[in-house]
């Protein structure tokens, strides 16, 4: 987390452990507020920049998404994949004037930037960890769009399109209520949540990760790197993917799944009632599963403000539509949840 705003955050209540907001003092109260409107601190999300001439050439031959439609107006979700197409990361692809930016969990930023330096070869192109040059926080609720209105001036209208207005740039995306994640150098970024405090409610890391969850946006960590196919996670339902773009890594795989393959494990919401946190990659179980192991696996959990956890996670489509799923040796079955968005008909699918 940048020196300079976590002074910021910490004067104003904040409880920042290993560079993340935890909470401003009440976690259950958080939770609470988030059907109003609320402002994260998203430091545990971290920035690559790609900056040079061949920025672009570079980016549409890495990621699964057709970067020449990313620009200053329009953002989106992409996925870098190994070549055996497996998600390596998944990274929310944004411009401003200066070159592009992925945003990804933290924890991966290191990984995800050893290896795309790899094949930068003579490409005009430069990669670097970019997450102390801009702040950024999230911010969500009804009133939201209104509340930036009067900051920037213009908000972005749609899902995936952004704007970026004397320095900083906001970024529309999908969420039960409006959402958005706004980037600038750490002054006006002061000003702005200064001028946002007297209408919304500020809220930890686990507060917005479980807005993510209920809006179906999946993430991939540590422990879930290489664990799913991207349609595994649901990114051809949530525009994360394009399949009449060139060559990627991976992109033999993803696109023979779509076109020629089956579906057979994808990604539910659901809830469970522990008390014990799940974690990205932690096993499922099921009986309707071959052995009654392997069922699927957990993409990202977060506490729900009526106990228990909030969760993603990837599982066997027998499994899920068919009988109980539990969570590893635990046995916690798991209730699933409608997403807000429908699972695709074989007949829809692009031919």
């Amino acid at each position: 987390m940048q020196t300079e705003w976590q002074t910021f955050l910490e004067d104003l209540g904040a409880n920042v452990v290993d560079g993340q907001v935890a909470d401003f003092g009440d976690p259950g109260a958080e939770l609470k507020a988030l059907g109003g409107d609320v402002v994260a601190d998203l430091s545990h999300y971290g920035l690559i920049a790609a900056t040079g001439d061949d920025a672009l050439d570079f980016l549409q031959g890495q990621l699964s998404n057709d970067v020449r439609e990313v620009s200053e107006e329009h953002h989106q979700l992409s996925a870098y994949c190994s070549p055996k197409g497996r998600a390596l990361a998944l990274v929310r692809l944004f411009r401003r004037p200066e070159g592009y930016y992925l945003r990804l969990p933290q924890e991966l930023v290191e990984p995800t930037l050893k290896r795309l330096r790899m094949y930068v070869l003579r490409s005009k192109v430069m990669l670097g960890d970019s997450g102390e040059q801009l702040v950024r926080f999230g911010i969500s609720g009804p009133q939201t769009p209104a509340l930036l209105a009067g900051l920037m001036g213009s908000v972005p209208e749609a899902v995936d399109t952004s704007v970026t207005r004397d320095g900083v740039t906001l970024l529309r995306i999908a969420g039960t209520e409006p959402r958005f994640e706004i980037y600038g150098p750490v002054e006006p970024m002061k000003e702005h949540w200064r001028a946002l405090a007297h209408a919304v409610h500020p809220v930890g890391a686990a507060a917005w990760g479980l807005l993510e969850v209920r809006a179906g946006l999946p993430n991939v960590y540590q422990g879930t790197v290489e664990a799913f196919v991207p349609q595994m996670m649901n990114l051809q339902l949530v525009n994360g993917l394009s399949f009449r773009k060139g060559c990627y890594p991976g992109q033999e795989v993803v696109a023979r799944m779509q076109y020629l393959g089956k579906l057979k494990r994808r990604m539910y919401l659901a809830h469970l009632e522990t008390e014990t946190a799940p974690r990205p990659g932690d096993e499922l179980n099921a009986k309707e599963s071959e052995s009654g192991q392997g069922a699927g696996r957990i993409v990202e959990a977060h506490p729900a403000p009526e106990g228990g956890y909030d969760l993603l996670a990837v599982v066997q489509i027998d499994a899920a539509e068919g009988g109980e799923v539990n969570l590893g040796p635990s046995g916690d079955v798991l209730h699933f949840r409608p997403l807000p968005y429908t699972f695709e008909k074989e007949e829809d699918r692009p031919q």
